[in-house]
């Protein structure tokens, strides 16, 4: 009775402010509750009664990293996280971008603004990646490469390419999908970057560029007619920009047309160190004129290009691009854009000379209206039947991987078979996501039920990149043993170094790793939640294959049997660092 005394009283205040009470009361009664029936009846009867204040509660506001500064300035990055080769339209009032993914699924995220500063994502457009057999093994690197999305006649569509296979477009009408399967509408190795345009006499063009990893060149340009669908390109093309001389590896091309020019945007000198080129011509073969509109100048924000140009509701001209930022990936930047005798401006011109140097606080765009603050997913209670949208996993994942049980607030992880890898960087089924800040915290709360005719089961908190750390509860010959574990050139296949730590007393335990500037990992353990022992030396953090870090969790074991081991995720919460 007191229980439920408790429960009615704080559903009446979460009714008054149902806002910010939602969240509180979920995490409050899971705590309390836990695994017994009261909490699963406690979902199930807020879920029915308040359904309509579900959909409309508060948005997420990260801990670690806000743009938006609440006095109608905004900092850069806009997106400190690893949101690369980002492409952005507006439709109405709202904005959309995507991004690269690689070989990461659900890929293609897209995520949603009202205001160009404050973001959310909203969905992925693959849910899979075909050849399917192909990524259902890791695939570092490959996969998705720079997309571009288009809203034409009613329809989006999101243009990206496959080094190793050719050029997709996917298409839907609602943009958080369902999304049509691939199209290839150039198979082929090395191309890659495309980004259409329907013209005004009612053509459509394809512009990219080629990655000399795959093709033998790079550093070139090319225009191609598609037919009247922009399903296929009709054609060889034509080269209509050689950067060997003056742009060395031009690429990650976006085509606009204004005043009757058309305009090719694209980065060149490279990730690091490039800067934004623009070309402009009256015819779209060209011949092409050339202008940088944007470099580093005497600001920290090195190579700041390729993205996408956006113009508000109220006219005003922005421009959206990454800065590769080593480990922590290439986060998202947000620059004011102006037109100049029919070029474009990004960023500060303090010498006067048409070339701008990007921002790091300027005044919010100006879209009519001011919209609370909103940051992409990062911790999560797992009290839903779906998957948070910041999960993904490092192939095409198996249905067996995870099982979400909302009545108990938790998310299951089953493991499976690894040894035919030589780590855990090969591993499909690890789940993970992006660093959020340059300073974090990440702390979660697992117990592990190993099965118990396997030994070597393990399941735990990892950094992954190129090398990787972990800690976790592996299951040995006498018990479960807290493990700190380190792969130091796992993309190289290398082996693990592995160090017991603790023999652990039950089977639950809370795993932490908190992130320094410098990418530096600690990582700890407590059995109670309170008391934390950080266990080994500093892991320096390291960036993927075109990727930044990432941190996430898994659950895996070396043999084959007739059921597997599992292990309960109550929650990841990622915080200020303590």
């Amino acid at each position: 009775m007191i229980n439920f005394i408790l429960w009615q009283s704080l559903t009446k205040v979460w009714v008054s402010n149902r806002f910010y009470c939602l969240s509180y009361q979920f995490q409050l009664m899971k705590k309390i509750f836990s695994g017994s029936f009261f909490y699963a009846f406690f979902i199930c009867i807020n879920s029915f009664l308040f359904s309509d204040y579900i959909i409309a509660q508060a948005p997420y506001v990260s801990k670690v990293w806000v743009a938006d500064n609440g006095d109608g300035t905004y900092k850069n990055p806009v997106l400190n996280a690893d949101y690369s080769d980002p492409d952005v339209i507006r439709v109405g009032d709202d904005y959309y971008l995507v991004s690269s993914s690689f070989e990461d699924i659900p890929g293609l995220p897209i995520l949603h603004s009202k205001d160009l500063v404050n973001w959310s994502i909203v969905g992925h457009a693959l849910l899979r990646q075909t050849p399917f057999e192909h990524f259902s093994q890791v695939q570092h690197g490959n996969g998705v490469w720079a997309p571009t999305i288009r809203y034409h006649n009613d329809q989006f569509y999101i243009y990206y390419p496959d080094p190793d296979y050719g050029i997709y477009v996917i298409t839907s009408k609602n943009v958080k999908g369902p999304w049509s399967e691939p199209i290839l509408v150039e198979g082929g190795k090395g191309l890659i970057d495309p980004c259409p345009l329907w013209d005004d006499d009612g053509k459509v063009y394809l512009v990219h560029a080629y990655a000399g990893s795959r093709a033998g060149i790079k550093s070139i340009l090319v225009i191609k007619q598609m037919n009247a669908a922009g399903t296929k390109t009709i054609g060889a093309g034509k080269i209509v920009f050689d950067g060997h001389d003056s742009d060395p590896t031009v690429e990650g091309p976006k085509l606009y047309k204004r005043n009757g020019y058309y305009y090719i945007v694209a980065p060149a000198g490279g990730v690091t160190t490039g800067w934004q080129l623009v070309l402009r011509s009256k015819n779209i073969y060209g011949p092409y004129e050339r202008k940088v509109a944007m470099d580093q100048g005497n600001t920290n924000i090195n190579g700041p290009h390729q993205g996408a140009w956006v113009t508000t509701q109220t006219g005003e001209d922005w421009f959206l691009h990454f800065q590769d930022k080593g480990a922590y990936g290439r986060v998202v930047h947000l620059n004011p854009m102006q037109w100049v005798n029919d070029w474009p401006v990004i960023g500060i011109d303090k010498e006067g000379d048409g070339k701008g140097s990007p921002v790091s606080i300027y005044r919010k765009p100006n879209v009519g209206k001011i919209y609370p603050l909103e940051t992409p997913l990062e911790s999560d209670e797992f009290n839903e039947n779906e998957l948070g949208l910041q999960w993904q996993w490092m192939a095409n994942p198996k249905p067996t991987w995870l099982f979400m049980d909302p009545a108990k607030g938790m998310l299951r992880l089953f493991s499976d078979r690894i040894d035919s890898v030589a780590n855990l960087w090969m591993a499909p089924n690890v789940l993970l996501q992006k660093f959020p800040a340059e300073e974090f915290m990440v702390t979660t709360k697992l117990s592990f039920t190993p099965n118990a005719k396997l030994q070597n089961e393990k399941a735990g908190l990892v950094i992954m990149g190129f090398s990787y750390a972990d800690l976790s509860l592996k299951h040995m010959k006498d018990g479960i043993y807290v493990v700190r574990s380190v792969c130091k050139d796992a993309d190289k296949g290398m082996k693990e170094q592995e160090v017991v730590v603790a023999k652990a007393p039950v089977g639950t335990v809370y795993f932490r790793v908190k992130v320094m500037k410098g990418a530096a990992c600690y990582f700890s353990y407590s059995f109670d939640g309170t008391n934390f022992i950080t266990t080994g030396d500093a892991f320096s953090a390291e960036v993927g294959r075109w990727i930044g870090a990432k941190f996430g969790i898994f659950c895996t074991r070396e043999s084959q049997s007739n059921d597997s081991g599992f292990a309960d995720y109550d929650w990841i919460r990622v915080e200020p660092v303590q």
